[in-house]
């Protein structure tokens, strides 16, 4: 299977605007359907949302998904509503923290800014059939960064791995081989090898069989 290298920018990205909200949706999303940006391997959704004090997302359903939800800036209250890790007051997760929520067979959540300009990447990975746990959990990770290393920081689904990079500038980062890769850039900008023209916040690679 030949080697592709995908860019996506941030500019072609479907944002949604609302008060108090910026989401840049980099998949088919809602009533942005393209049938050739579906998914890539397990995502099926990979967004960036910045919100404002008290803004964000009503309680809703999920099923079926494990959602990785990182905070760039800001702090995102999160309140799980049923199953394991779940109770009345929100969890609070900050920068540098990863959330993982797994929906088992389905669970209510919301999501909102407790503080200013709150900003988190999320992404939604659809298991295979016999990997989702049939009870729904959520746990906030807080890994260690090294700057100038990719970190490991979960294995939300077998096979998956959710990994961060914090680069100073003029510094690089190995991406391991994998059947597929896909490196968003969350801030700064980053060049590929000779890539000339780098990508800039919001952009991203994707990479397949390389």
């Amino acid at each position: 299977m030949p080697v592709t290298v995908e860019i996506r920018r941030a500019s072609d990205a479907f944002t949604e605007k609302g008060e108090g909200r910026l989401t840049r949706h980099s998949f088919s999303f809602g009533s942005s359907y393209d049938p050739d940006n579906l998914r890539f391997g397990p995502m099926t959704c990979h967004d960036d949302h910045l919100l404002g004090l008290g803004r964000g997302f009503d309680s809703h359903r999920h099923s079926d998904l494990v959602i990785v939800s990182w905070v760039v800036s800001g702090a995102l209250d999160h309140l799980h509503e049923s199953g394991s890790g779940s109770g009345s007051e929100p969890v609070t997760v900050l920068p540098g923290q990863a959330a993982v929520l797994s929906t088992g067979p389905g669970v209510d959540h919301s999501e909102r800014a407790s503080a200013p300009a709150t900003r988190f990447v999320q992404v939604w990975l659809a298991p295979g059939e016999g990997d989702l746990p049939a009870e729904s959990s959520y746990d906030v990770l807080t890994p260690s960064l090294e700057t100038g290393a990719l970190t490991r920081v979960a294995e939300p689904v077998p096979g998956a791995v959710f990994s961060v990079a914090r680069l100073e500038a003029g510094q690089s980062v190995e991406i391991p081989a994998a059947p597929r890769a896909h490196v968003y850039v969350a801030r700064g900008a980053l060049t590929r090898s000779s890539m000339a023209e780098p990508l800039q916040e919001g952009d991203a690679f994707r990479f397949t069989d390389e």
